[in-house]
Parts: structure tokens; sequence; C-alpha cells
């Protein structure tokens, strides 16, 4: 299924000749033409290009079909050429094609807008695709006639282009990025399931309001509700986006209320990166999507703390989504999601880099005796997520100088005078836990030791799922199972809190204890979809590596953004396994980092500023590198004393509501996906370059557990120690195995075991020298072919294992396919042809099994007759018991 992208996938900016008296033609106008993704529906903006300071947007409320957008631009190409009936010399020319807008700009002179040129799919969720944007054009509206040259905007625009918005920028045109999957799913859910009224009579007229004050689209296209045709119009996931988040929210605020809300297009920064989990072959996508906060946003040395409002730099929320990929769509499949937050020590703090020193001493900066900003700041998390809010500080406790411990000794007086206006049940959980003295000891497991505190986190917690439990859970119950918190629904669970993680940057320690967290909660995710027996999973496995690469992989992108350079301190580090050529890379990441910081954050923290808008050009104010510092443009209410509040406790564990918006689209998904009318490029059908499980993780060799929960040893893996494919060792392990005696031979063998079947493949899982029959177990069903067994030697025999890369036997002769496998038709058709067919005979016993499947797919699950129950009850008893 597929939702396609509504009236911003394609953008045409066309520039248009209007005749004047004289014989000179100027551009006086862009068209932006925008479509869908099947290029079905069409809208229309017209840009006034004579005004040099001021943006003048018209937006064409007609909704064109194909045909009309071809007939509009062709009267305009033949109503603006040089000379009536000139075939030559264009009135209408093509400028760029683009697939969104990122916003308007305006620094000294006219305005630019910034398109999206060029763009990758990263991720798929229930259907909609996550776009990296790969490239940008940035192009100034008014002409040349009326342009106003100032001498400073070159720096400007050489300024505002240092944000490479070809780094880590997302965008979708149908799921809101800026939300979790929690709060985007409760579209598709009713009301009152999701409130924590004990009230009934109150949720009753809260879902009444809710849907009073809803809009139902399909009435207003003229489309069937969604009881008539709720299996082939689905709607996108587009509402008011959380600002906190979106990094365009200030370049599209000219444009905000006088265009149609589908050609505003908000983009995240951060990381999102997905990969499959084949779990005997049935596909479970793990996202990773990581939201970088734009307010108080900078780099490292240079946005410490927390601002006046309640703003923390370096703010992350990084949520893990699982799905069972073999159903894609939101109402049927089942999609789970686990949110965790990092952000630096929400108190008035800063370095001073003044003096180039590795580590600048810290210094508070104002005095907080109330815990004011500490206060705005958890008020911003109770809102958002409820509670329990649980803080996880890492910083150092005991240090020859007080450098990191200045932080804990502020914090931890802050959180206790905050608790004393919460109830008991609400109030902040503060762990704080020194994990850098933890790792220099040789008697202490610094994972076991977050192993605990995640594991006491995610059950206070929970986590989101939008299934219940599955029978397979009252099967085979679980204590841990029991005791998972959050919010249950009818419709599953929800999570209330969120775990916040800090240490002085927040970059490796903390990365590497959310990465515990968020193995502790893949566990129970994986549990809860009824993938796994038990919410438990152990480092080495297939599926631990691949969680463990994307986090890794998360961890760098963040560490980059923020810090200048890749983690230095990995899992790997803090489980003692690193190479020792891990060393010099640790030390050439800490230079890297500590040359970023010197020399080019203050660059990059103006690019920042001006991007972000908050600090706007004008004539009458000094220019953005004359600014000493930027902390008044960040702290623009530090001298005023607002009243503390926290949330109340009727927002505590309350699920905001999500309403229908009135200009949610309903999408064809047949041919928004499948296109019959044009042809398909694989490129682009298949161009997520996905990390695959069973392919980068499990062993080559035959013979071992696919299943990528089975602890495997660093030799068997294939991968080395160092996460790289060691070609060494692949030569090594294939010359053993072909200077291995050959097993003895027998003669014909009618059945085999499962030792001889070890015995029949060497470890890189060619077949032996004797002869071998093959036995292809298939069911003889009325409309399938008998294989006939035969026996083959190895110079006979070309097939390839799956996954594998496998030398190939040359021939020595001439190979007759007929001699191999005969294949006797057993087909119940009198005549297989085209033109006719003779419908084969099906008894009843048949029909009875594929209407239960078919019910069972739509929901409705028969009886199951006594002798069934029993046979069912034995397997299980035999199987896990």
């Amino acid at each position: 299924m597929f939702f396609g992208p509504t009236f911003t996938v394609f953008l045409c900016i066309a520039c248009i000749n209007l005749p004047f008296s004289s014989s000179k033609c100027t551009f006086q106008r862009y068209f932006l033409v925008g479509s869908n993704h099947a290029q079905t529906r069409h809208r229309v903006l017209k840009i006034d290009r004579t005004e040099s300071k001021d943006l003048v947007i018209i937006d064409d409320k007609h909704v064109y079909n194909q045909q009309e957008v071809r007939e509009l631009l062709g009267r305009l190409d033949l109503g603006n050429r040089t000379k009536i009936g000139q075939k030559g010399g264009s009135g209408l020319s093509k400028a760029v094609s683009a697939y969104g807008i990122v916003g308007f700009v305006r620094f000294l002179e006219g305005f630019y807008i910034v398109l999206i040129t060029k763009r990758r799919k990263m991720a798929d969720i229930g259907g909609h695709s996550i776009y990296k944007i790969e490239d940008t054009s940035m192009i100034y509206i008014p002409n040349d006639s009326v342009r106003v040259a100032h001498p400073d905007e070159a720096r400007y625009v050489r300024i505002f282009q240092n944000v490479d918005l070809s780094s880590n920028f997302y965008f979708s045109y149908s799921y809101d990025l800026s939300h979790s999957l929690q709060y985007n799913l409760t579209l598709l859910q009713r009301p009152y399931e999701l409130w924590s009224s004990a009230d009934p009579a109150a949720e009753e007229e809260v879902y009444a309001q809710s849907k009073q004050d809803s809009f139902d689209i399909f009435e207003d296209e003229g489309l069937p509700t969604q009881g008539e045709q709720g299996l082939q119009l689905f709607l996108s996931l587009i509402n008011e986006p959380y600002y906190k988040f979106v990094w365009n929210g200030k370049l599209l605020e000219h444009i905000k209320d006088i265009v149609h809300p589908n050609w505003l297009m908000y983009i995240i920064h951060g990381f999102c990166g997905q990969s499959k989990l084949l779990i005997y072959g049935r596909p479970v996508h793990i996202t990773l999507i990581a939201r970088r906060s734009s307010r108080f946003a900078g780099t490292r040395f240079l946005k410490r703390g927390a601002n006046c409002e309640g703003d923390v730099a370096n703010e992350v929320e990084t949520e893990q989504i699982v799905n069972d990929a073999s159903v894609m769509s939101f109402t049927t499949g089942s999609y789970s999601s686990y949110i965790q937050v990092r952000g630096s020590v929400p108190l008035y703090w800063s370095q001073d880099i003044s003096t180039m020193m590795p580590k600048p001493p810290i210094r508070l900066d104002q005095a907080d005796p109330y815990a004011n900003v500490a206060a705005l700041h958890f008020d911003q998390m109770l809102q958002r997520f409820g509670s329990p809010i649980i803080i996880l500080n890492l910083v150092k406790k005991r240090e020859k100088r007080k450098h990191e411990k200045i932080l804990s000794e502020e914090l931890y007086p802050a959180v206790i005078n905050l608790n004393q206006f919460l109830p008991p049940e609400h109030r902040i959980d503060y762990i704080a836990w020194d994990m850098a003295r933890y790792t220099k000891s040789k008697l202490c497991n610094v994972l076991d030791r977050l192993s605990m505190i995640a594991e006491n986190v995610v059950k206070r917690t929970g986590f989101f799922i939008n299934r219940t439990d599955f029978y397979c859970h009252t099967l085979r119950p679980d204590d841990r199972w029991r005791d998972v918190g959050g919010q249950v629904t009818s419709r599953g669970r929800l999570q209330t809190g969120v775990l916040r993680t800090n240490c002085v940057d927040c970059l490796d320690r903390t990365n590497t204890a959310q990465f515990m967290v968020g193995k502790c909660a893949l566990a129970y995710q994986l549990y809860a979809l009824g993938m796994i027996d038990k919410p438990k999973l152990q480092f080495d496995t297939d599926c631990v590596r691949l969680f463990e690469e994307l986090y890794e992989d998360h961890g760098d992108t963040l560490s980059l953004q923020y810090g200048g350079s890749q983690l230095v301190h990995r899992v790997k580090t803090y489980r003692k396994i690193a190479p020792w050529t891990q060393h010099s890379k640790d030390i050439m990441q800490t230079l890297s980092r500590y040359y970023s910081n010197a020399f080019s954050d203050a660059d990059r923290q103006d690019a920042i500023n001006l991007f972000l808008q908050v600090y706007q050009p004008l004539e009458c104010r000094p220019h953005l590198w004359e600014l000493p510092t930027d902390f008044y443009l960040h702290q623009r209410s530090t001298m005023a004393l607002p009243n503390r509040r926290l949330a109340c406790d009727d927002t505590m564990k309350k699920v905001k509501v999500k309403r229908l918006s009135r200009f949610d689209e309903s999408i064809d998904i047949y041919t928004e996906f499948f296109k019959p009318y044009e042809l398909t490029c694989f490129d682009d059908t298949f161009c997520i370059a996905m990390t695959n499980s069973a392919r980068e993780f499990m062993p080559k060799s035959v013979g071992v557990d696919p299943s990528p929960f089975t602890v495997r040893k660093p030799e068997e893996t294939g991968k080395s120690v160092l996460g790289k494919s060691s070609k060494e060792e692949t030569i090594l392990q294939r010359k053993t195995a072909a200077s291995a005696p050959p097993p003895p031979s027998e003669e014909a063998i009618t059945s085999t075991s499962e030792d001889d079947s070890e015995e029949d493949r060497d470890d890189e899982g060619s077949v032996s020298q004797r002869s071998t029959p093959i036995k292809l177990l298939t069911e003889s069903g009325e409309n399938s072919y008998r294989l006939m067994f035969v026996h083959i030697r190895k110079k006979h025999l070309l097939f390839a294992h799956l996954g594998e890369n496998q030398h190939t036997v040359e021939k020595t002769e001439h190979i007759s396919f007929a001699n191999i496998i005969s294949l006797v038709p057993v087909s119940r058709f009198p005549e297989d042809s085209i033109y006719s067919v003779s419908v084969p005979h099906v008894n009843r016993d048949s029909r009875d099994v594929f209407e239960s499947h078919v019910t069972a797919g739509q929901g409705q699950v028969r009886a199951l007759c006594r002798e069934d129950m029993l046979l069912y009850r034995e397997y299980v008893k035999n199987r896990y018991m």
C-alpha cells in the first residue's frame, strides 16, 4: 500500500514574458505547478517578480486535471511570446524541476525561494515514504530591473548556505515527522478510547465535542465515507506540526496563511534509518527516527544548558518503530514504537572557549534559586509525554577538580524543589550514575548495570502498540510482561512518560545508555508483536548486532551535527571487546572534534541562527558577524520572572486527541503505487538500501540456526570484530574446506537422517563428491507437479544458496536437464490452454479450509473443533513446555 504525495511532488517553475509598449520584455512572474504522484491533480502558484522586497503570492484555488493544466500553460506560452504568431522564442520557459518547497527567505534585498531538487527514499512507514534531501536550489525571485543591490547580500547568502540541507534533513509528503507514531495513529482511533477519565459521561461528552469539531474529508470531496469505502481510500497523516522539531517553520511563515496547506512541507533535522530483520523469512522493519530540536540549537561549546524558555541545547527525541512488514496498513498492520529523549542539563551554564583547552571550565551563568528554567523544561515534557519523567544523569561524581560535578550539585536540588509541587505518583525520578568511573573499574560491568536501569525504565513508561495482546501471551505467560506500565486501552498500549538521558555533551555515554534502553524496549516490542517467546534479547545475536549498527549510525550522525566528529566511545568500548586499532581511531575522532570546536563552530552557529531566523537582517541593526555574542538572540526574556508552573494533575496521564484536519486528502493507493499507465523503474521501486539481517549478519556457512535471536560466536558471524567483512578469513575458510578429505561414499540412499545431511555439506555450502539424491518435499496438491527422485553427481549440479556467493563449479560435459529432473504433470485440468480450461472439482473439505483462511484474514476467526484444540495443545506442550 502506498500513500502518495499531495500536490508537492513535482514543481515546475516557469518564467513568463509579458509584453510592454516597447520591444523589450522582462520577467514578471514565476508560475509554480505542483502535482500529486499520479499527476491527476494539479495546483498553481503565481509569484510576482516586480516587487523588490515584498513577497506577493497568488494561490489559484482551482484544482486542475492534466489536460486543463496543459491548456493553461499552452495559453500562457502563446500569449506571452515576443510577437503574436511567432513560432520561435517561447514565452514560457521551464526554470527548474523540484520535489518540494523548503521556504522563502529574505536578507537585505528581495526574497529567495529554496527548492528541493534531489531526494532519496530512506524509510517507509505504513506505506508513507520518508525522504532525505540530497540537493537544493536557491533562486532569487525579483527580476534585475527592480533589484536594489546591497554590498552585504552575498555574504548573508554564503552564511545561509553553510547549513548543508543535503546533510540529514528529512521530509514526507503524507506522514507527520514532527510527531511520534503514537500521536499520529490517534487519528485512526476513536477519541474516547484514549482518555483516562473514570467518568463515562465525561468521555462521551469529549467524544461528541471532538466529532462536532472534526471535519469529514470524504464529505468535503464528495466521496463515500470511510464505512462505505474504507478499504480503498486512506488519509495522509498530516496535521499541524510540532514546531519544536520543524526546521523550516520560519521560512514558511510568509506563505502559511496564503497558500493551500498542501504546498507546505515541513522538514526535520536529525537521523532516519531503517533495517530489515528476517525472522524465518518473515520481514520485520526496525526504524530509528531522531528529531533534533530547532530551539536553542547550535554547536557543542556555543550552546550549553538551557535558555530562559526552558529549551535545552542538543535536545533530540529518538523514536524506534518496529512493525511487521508483511502488512503495511496502519489499520490492519501491527506497529509499535518507543521514545526516549536526550538533552543538555537544564540549567543556566556554559563553558568559556576563549582559552584553547580540550575541556573548558564549566561555569553557572545565572543564579536560579527557584529552578525556574528546569520547571519550564519539565513542564514541556510533562505536557508532551505525561508522567513519569525519569532523569538518567551520567555525569561524573568524583573528580580531583570540580568540573562535571558542578552540574550534578545544581540539578539534584532543583529536582527536589520541583517535586514539592507534584503529586507523589507523578514526581520526577532522578537517577545519578557515574558511568565513566564504572567503566574504568575492572570489577564492574557497565552494560549489566545499564540493563537493570533499562528494565526498570521500560516497565514504568511502557511503550506504544496498536494491537491487543495475542493469545500466545496467554499460552506462554511471562512475569515481566505483567509488570509493564503505560496505559492499556481497548486497542493496544500507550507510552506514558519518558526517559531523559544526559551527560555533559549528550554524545558518547548518552548514546550507549540509550542503546541499552532501546535494546530492552525492542525485546518487549518483539514480544508484544508475537515474534519471540520471552521479552529478552542477548548480545552477539543477529538481531542485536543489527540494532547496534543502526544505533551507532544514529549516534555518529548526531555527534557530527553537534560535536563535529563521530562517536569516540562506542558500545564495543564499554563491552571491552573493541580491537586495539580502535584506540587510534578514538584519538583521531577526539582531535577532529577539538579542531571543529575551535575553528569551525562559530561559522556553523551563525549559519544555524540565520537559517532558523533567530537573527533576521535589517538595515537598522548590526550585522550578524558584528555581534559579540548571540546570547540575547536565544534569551529574549532573560530578565523576566514568569510564574513557575508544572503540568496539572489532570494532564499527567491524558493522551491528547488528534482531530481530523479539513485539509487531509483521500488517496487512491492503487493508482499512486502501481501506476499502470506508465513504465516502472526498478531504481524507484527498490530505492531503499536497507540493511538485512540475513544478508549482512547471518553466518554464511550451512547448517547454522537461521534464527536472528541465536547467540553466535564472533568467528561464526559474517562480519569481523571491526564490523567489516574480512576477505582473508573467507579465503582461508574456503581453502580449508577444499583441502578437507571427502566423507566416505555410500551407495543408494533412500532416506537421509539429520546427521547424514550434515555430512553431505561442507562449511561453504558446497555439495560432496559422492552420489546424492535430491529429495524435494512438495504437497501433492491438485494443481501441482510431482518430482521424481534421481541421483545427481556434483559435476552436474549447478545452483547457488540464497544470500551466499558460491564459486561456480566448472562444467565438464554437456548437461541434459531432461536427465536431471523429471516433471510429471498431475494437474486435474484436462486442457492447459488459455482459451478453454475446465474448472477442477473441489471437494467440500478443501472449500471449508479455503473459506476459513479468507475469513481469518478479515479478522473473523472461526471456532476450532475439539480435535484441532487437542492437537494444538499437544504441539505447544511438546514445543515450549
